[in-house]
């Protein structure tokens, strides 16, 4: 079984929400970005999220984007990132996404990314701008291998749309909470609850909620609606303001562990 379908099966029978963490690959270094991965699963960190800096983002916002541009000046790319969870693996056995753009995945060649994901140890891939309508080809080879390929749901998301993204999607559906990019925002949207019920009746599949989560007080609300909470922005900013400081990874560490309530 994948390591994503594993967790979520484990969380149900613990009564548990899962706690996912994203943070931008090679921000501000690979062997960082190891240190906290590795950290982070001894904090009850249930999925990393691996950021894969790009260029020209669509989804992310300004923190993201900063530390994106911040990742590729040190030479961060597609090929060092699947070589640190290679690695990474003989530490953890937490499942580990890659959220990526469709660029990096052409240009690699899809069914190669594919088979070195997996043989990295990848359990899932996000690409916001690959919808499941220009991807029959790429989620057929990724089922095969087991490589799950999470798909988006927004708040314009038909219910039609829904139906497609639940037929296809594998581990989990993640729904962007708000329409915009990713960032902290002061209150959780006024339509999130409506909008996860319509999900739930087209889906049996774990849902989980991104963008614009940014404290404790908000994960704890969000998880009461859903299967999981994916925080970002706030902890790569965490990260940025301890850039330098000797005491990062347990800094941002214990702010991870701080929003798992």
């Amino acid at each position: 079984m994948n390591r994503i379908d594993n967790k979520f099966s484990q969380l149900k029978k613990q009564g548990r929400r899962a706690f996912i963490a994203f943070i931008t690959a090679g921000y501000p270094d690979l062997s960082t970005t190891s240190k906290l991965v590795i950290a982070f699963d001894k904090k009850g960190v249930d999925i990393i999220e691996l950021g894969v800096p790009f260029s020209d983002p669509l989804a992310d916002g300004p923190v993201i984007q900063e530390a994106s541009g911040y990742s590729l000046k040190k030479g961060t790319n597609l090929v060092k990132i699947l070589d640190l969870v290679k690695k990474l693996r003989k530490y953890v056995s937490l499942p580990i996404c890659l959220m990526t753009y469709y660029n990096p995945v052409f240009c690699y060649g899809e069914k190669r990314f594919v088979d070195k994901a997996v043989a990295c140890g990848v359990d899932g891939v996000i690409i916001p701008d690959l919808p499941p309508e220009e991807a029959k080809e790429f989620i057929h080879y990724a089922n095969q291998k087991g490589l799950n390929n999470i798909c988006f749901v927004a708040p314009t998301s038909t219910q039609a749309r829904i139906k497609l993204i639940s037929k296809v999607d594998k581990g989990f559906i993640y729904y962007v909470s708000l329409t915009g990019v990713t960032g902290s925002r002061k209150s959780l949207s006024a339509d999130l609850k409506a909008n996860l019920v319509k999900i739930k009746k087209v889906t049996t599949k774990p849902i989980c909620v991104g963008f614009g989560i940014s404290d404790a007080h908000q994960v704890k609300e969000v998880s009461k609606l859903c299967d999981g909470v994916i925080v970002g922005s706030a902890i790569v900013d965490k990260i940025r303001k301890n850039i330098g400081h000797p005491n990062l990874v347990q800094k941002v560490a214990n702010f991870v562990e701080s929003l798992n309530v």
